[in-house]
């Protein structure tokens, strides 16, 4: 047999077989079209199950607390005490700094945290000087009022004799006033500073003639060195003599003006006090003995603040300023602020560092939440402890537990949508799930277990009733679709409800309604109830 002929051949047996293919298929169209079912009609079977009516929202994972661990101050890091995904207390050193390397004012709170703490044990400890001090305070004060009350003999003298004692100082300091008027000096004490420059310069003559008349050199020569130490000795007295000369003959100065007639106010003044007090005590008036009455009051309270010890507020006091060292001084080092896992360092030793420089991340692990935002129309359906279902894209094949915990009040708006946040808190995580991760969650609204229920699609509304297409058989032969009216109750994602004694589990259904019929389908969760 030719090439040629081969191939002719199997062509021909390639269009018989097609041939053949095409006349089952339309055999098989006219067995379904006298069924009176199309060909590529869908057909399912109502079941019985559990049923769930949720509402689906994403959101992001997130630890139960979180924080981010930054230096307070400048300096080099000299140790990391921690490590990525380790467990620890709150408290827990994270960090330190090299204390070579820290800033004056941490290192001033040192010293001042001794000094502080020194100081409120002092407070605590009995004060046996202040003690006593109050109590010489009170005691000169009731003698103060005893004497205005009824002065003695002694305190009346002592009075007048403070007057005249008084008086004698103004009076001197008067007189050194009004000598300002005729120079600083009075003629006696200008002869007399005379005198004793001429003295000193005649002793000076006297004491040059003998230096020049003895021979040597003074560097070599004990005579002649004697000699001129007395030289200068006689030189430094003459000068001195003819300064106080100049002075005594000179006028008063600005200065020396003004300190004359202050002297002279607080003499006048010490005078006044003396009379007063003398009048005083020859008639006291009421304001003074209710002056002296309070100087006593006074004085107990003093004493017995001083034997109670130091008050509430000057302990706080002592504490606040240890607290405040002792703050400063932690800037040193990082600490952990609650109990949780390590989740992510950014610090090595040696590295230098500044305030504000993020340096650990830390997680609070014990419990996960998810924060999802659900539309305002579905907010209403939702409430706390209501179960929902958890996965994630990044976790295939799993799915986990979750309770919604928290409802906003408040809504925000996104693009014309309002939504509420929600949270929800994974009951059954484990260590695949990680903070950040996308989760997708239905929040089950609604259940029931062991209902009869169809597709969404395959139940159908039309003028206020819902109807299901139920596969019959035909008389003479074949099938047919018959429409049923059924009630429905909860609606999930996917399936619906069906209350209807004309039907049950088993019977087939049209999976969707006839192309020849106008009708309206089930869709999306609709939450309805029973």
């Amino acid at each position: 047999m030719s090439k040629l002929t081969l191939r002719w051949l199997l062509v021909a047996l390639a269009a018989f077989f097609v041939l053949l293919l095409a006349g089952c298929s339309r055999l098989a169209a006219a067995s379904s079209a006298s069924a009176g079912l199309s060909a590529n009609t869908e057909v399912v079977t109502l079941t019985r199950g559990p049923l769930a009516a949720v509402i689906g929202a994403t959101g992001t994972v997130r630890s139960r607390q979180t924080a981010q661990i930054a230096w307070q101050t400048s300096g080099k890091v000299s140790a990391v005490m921690v490590q990525l995904g380790q467990k620890l207390q709150a408290d827990e050193v994270l960090a330190e700094l090299d204390p070579t390397s820290l800033s004056q004012n941490i290192l001033q709170a040192q010293s001042d945290l001794i000094s502080a703490r020194s100081a409120l044990e002092d407070l605590k400890k009995p004060q046996p000087l202040k003690v006593a001090q109050a109590e010489s305070a009170l005691a000169d004060a009731q003698d103060a009022l005893d004497t205005l009350l009824n002065p003695s003999d002694y305190d009346m003298a002592q009075a007048e004799l403070n007057i005249i004692t008084a008086q004698d100082a103004v009076d001197n300091a008067q007189k050194q006033v009004d000598y300002l008027k005729y120079g600083r000096g009075t003629q006696e004490q200008i002869a007399n500073a005379r005198a004793t420059y001429v003295i000193a310069q005649d002793e000076l003559d006297r004491v040059q003639g003998f230096y020049d008349r003895t021979d040597g050199d003074p560097t070599q020569d004990a005579g002649k060195a004697l000699a001129l130490n007395n030289l200068e000795a006689a030189k430094t007295k003459r000068d001195r003599a003819l300064a106080a000369l100049n002075w005594y003959l000179g006028t008063p100065s600005e200065d020396e003006i003004a300190e004359k007639n202050t002297k002279l106010a607080a003499a006048q003044a010490q005078l006044k006090e003396a009379q007063d007090k003398l009048e005083t005590l020859k008639n006291p008036q009421a304001s003074d003995i209710s002056l002296a009455e309070a100087k006593i009051e006074d004085a107990r309270q003093a004493l017995a603040d001083a034997q109670a010890g130091a008050s509430a507020d000057d302990l706080a006091i002592a504490q606040n300023r240890i607290t405040l060292n002792q703050a400063t001084i932690n800037q040193a080092r990082l600490t952990a602020p609650f109990a949780g896992t390590i989740t992510s360092i950014q610090a090595l030793p040696g590295d230098m560092v500044a305030g504000g420089r993020t340096a650990f991340r830390i997680d609070d692990l014990s419990q996960l939440f998810i924060d999802l935002d659900v539309s305002e129309i579905d907010i209403y359906q939702l409430r706390a402890g209501q179960p929902v279902s958890v996965t994630f894209d990044a976790i295939l094949d799993k799915q986990y537990s979750g309770v919604v915990t928290e409802i906003g009040l408040v809504g925000t708006a996104d693009q014309g949508v309002v939504y509420f946040p929600v949270t929800v808190q994974l009951t059954s995580a484990d260590q695949e799930v990680k903070p950040g991760m996308t989760a997708v969650a239905n929040v089950i609204i609604n259940q029931v277990e062991d209902v009869l229920q169809a597709p969404n699609r395959a139940v159908q509304l039309k003028d206020g009733q819902y109807f299901i297409y139920v596969v019959q058989p035909k008389e003479g032969g074949g099938e047919q679709s018959v429409e049923v009216i059924v009630k429905v109750g909860l609606v999930s994602d996917s399936m619906t409800e069906i209350i209807s004694d004309a039907v049950k589990e088993g019977d087939r259904i049209l999976a969707s309604v006839p192309t020849s019929t106008e009708s309206g389908f089930i869709g999306g969760p609709m939450g309805g109830g029973r």
